[in-house]
């Protein structure tokens, strides 16, 4: 197992990787037009070419044996609008996916372990992201590491489907 960060010329492996990831995550909340036009909107090569080409905008992959297998996003922002991080030097774990035959395998800990190990080393203050509000095993993962409910919410809409993830967070200091 090797972790990577996805170049340019990855766009579509990664476009592929996201699109199968979100879907299987999410396959049956929302209409199939819904759910289709939000991977379009998302998940387009070009839309994960502009992606890739910012220098702030982190992706990382898990390689298996040649395969992309599980993928996470981070992006160095200013988060203000976020009120309960009160201006605090955070930085948001976006997107944490794994195909569903790699479920169990130590993937997402290796690539949220890899996550941490950044947010240390360049000295954030706290780890933060959102979590769907039913995707049990994830919330259950997160809480198992040291991520703690924030109490805080916020839409994640999938097209006209309204959807609602919960705040996660880990202060690092502790």
């Amino acid at each position: 197992m090797t972790i990577k960060r996805f170049a340019l010329e990855d766009a579509e492996t990664l476009s592929q990787l996201a699109t199968d990831t979100f879907y299987n995550t999410f396959k049956g909340t929302c209409t199939d037009e819904d759910m289709d036009g939000f991977l379009f909107d998302y998940f387009n090569i070009e839309q994960v070419k502009k992606e890739l080409a910012d220098a702030e905008d982190y992706f990382h992959y898990v390689d298996i044996d040649g395969k992309a297998v599980g993928y996470l996003r981070y992006k160095k922002q200013a988060n203000n609008d976020l009120t309960f991080l009160e201006n605090r030097n955070a930085l948001e774990l976006k997107r944490l996916y794994v195909l569903d035959e790699y479920h169990g395998k130590g993937i997402a800990q290796a690539l949220t372990n890899f996550f941490l190990g950044i947010a240390k080393k360049e000295k954030y203050e706290l780890v933060f992201l959102g979590v769907w509000e039913h995707n049990y095993r994830a919330q259950k993962f997160y809480q198992k590491i040291g991520f703690e409910d924030t109490g805080h919410t916020h839409p994640f809409p999938i097209g006209n489907t309204p959807q609602t993830d919960l705040w996660y967070w880990m202060f690092l200091n502790k």
